[in-house]
């Protein structure tokens, strides 16, 4: 079947994170958000009639994981990427973050570095921070619109002691999709120092025409046994409210460690919707996703097409994964006061200000474009006409 994903829906009212508090993270109710990573798009047919069929049994108790349930993700793997692996490797999380913030503490130590790449998804600070560990930066490198990693640096880092590198792949905000040997000199340092690999794939089905993403612990069997990866539907299918994830975990005696966090903190039990979102959009959610990734490469070429025409002071890093568009708008502002005050207050737009990235971001937006073509074209124009009128005063100003 052919999917609309043009259709503009009304998630107004709907206790909505990203719709229903625009008064309140942005002083006014008519922004147009693309901030926060969830997609503006319906799931799949066969992801709602699943869920509503699991709703209409009326008993909503606890629930175990079943056979489709493990037949599903390995399925998805190895489908889609080609990655085989045994279902006794699975555990769970309600999310990722969750999942990453249950290995800081199950594996790490207060006082403890560990390492991440700069500008990246803000919660990675967060769960070092705030489970009172320290923040190694590795900053990458961005050389004529493209990110690389400071390879050097981070062996310095892995040497001196860091525990864990925390692995953003694809890479959020900066849009690579790693390379293979990109990946395999990660996984080089990291065996060598001994430093554990928790690698965020939660992007992984997410990648342009062009590029491949390889699975971090596909690559070899010693990588395979010092790495943790967290996948989960929320992104590809937009189900993060689901809160269901899969936390692949080869390593027999790492993943006895984060079980029994798990279960020591009583959260060892699956979703009772969850369980059946990752079933059903596994299962049958190749077609969707084919058709949604040409939708989105479009949105990309409009967006790339509007800056280049309307707003040439701008530049994008055209991302390879994700959907979601960094753009360097320094040569507008590097004040991120400035950013916000211009987007929110003159353009009725929320993007995501860049330094909560870090402060490589500030200067920058990132733009959530996993949205109608429609939305996506008037946010833009709502953010160009401010930008204009803003360097108009200004030269009148200076008259």
């Amino acid at each position: 079947m052919r999917y609309d994903f043009d259709k503009r829906v009304d998630r107004t009212n709907k206790a909505s994170y990203k719709w229903d508090q625009s008064e309140k993270l942005f002083g006014r109710e008519d922004i147009l958000p693309l901030w926060v990573a969830d997609m503006d798009f319906e799931a799949p047919k066969e992801v709602v009639d699943a869920i509503t069929r699991r709703a209409e049994q009326g008993i909503y108790g606890y629930t175990i994981r079943t056979q489709a349930y493990y037949d599903a993700i390995t399925g998805w793997l190895s489908r889609r990427h080609g990655w085989s692996i045994p279902q006794d490797w699975i555990s769970s999380s309600p999310g990722i973050v969750p999942a990453l913030s249950l290995m800081v503490l199950a594996y790490t130590e207060p006082g403890d570095g560990i390492i991440l790449q700069s500008p990246v998804y803000y919660p990675f600070y967060d769960v070092i921070k705030m489970n009172g560990r320290v923040v190694i930066d590795n900053p990458l490198i961005l050389k004529d619109g493209y990110y690389t990693i400071d390879f050097e640096l981070l062996e310095k880092q892995a040497q001196a002691g860091a525990k864990m590198l925390l692995l953003c792949s694809p890479h959020n905000p900066g849009g690579r999709v790693w390379k293979k040997e990109e990946l395999q000199r990660i996984g080089e340092i990291c065996l060598k120092y001994n430093v554990l690999v928790v690698v965020d794939e939660i992007h992984h089905d997410l990648v342009f025409s062009g590029y491949k993403h390889v699975p971090f612990a596909s690559l070899s069997e010693s990588f395979s046994n010092n790495s943790i990866t967290c996948i989960a539907p929320s992104k590809t299918f937009n189900l993060a409210g689901l809160q269901a994830a899969s936390i692949i975990i080869p390593n027999e005696q790492l993943r006895y460690k984060y079980n029994t966090l798990l279960k020591t903190l009583s959260i060892h039990m699956e979703s009772f919707f969850g369980l059946t979102a990752i079933e059903s959009s596994y299962t049958h959610g190749d077609e969707w996703l084919d058709q949604l990734l040409d939708y989105l490469e479009g949105n990309l070429n409009v967006l790339m097409d509007f800056v280049q025409t309307h707003l040439p002071q701008v530049k994008v890093i055209k991302p390879e994964g994700t959907y979601l568009v960094w753009m360097d708008c320094t040569n507008i502002s590097s004040n991120p006061r400035v950013l916000k005050q211009l987007m929110f207050e003159k353009a009725g737009v929320a993007f995501s200000e860049g330094s909560v990235f870090g402060k490589q971001g500030a200067g920058y937006l990132r733009v959530n474009i996993a949205c109608s073509r429609s939305l996506l074209v008037e946010a833009l124009e709502k953010f160009s006409s401010a930008v204009h009128l803003r360097d108009s005063h200004a030269t009148m100003n200076e008259a």
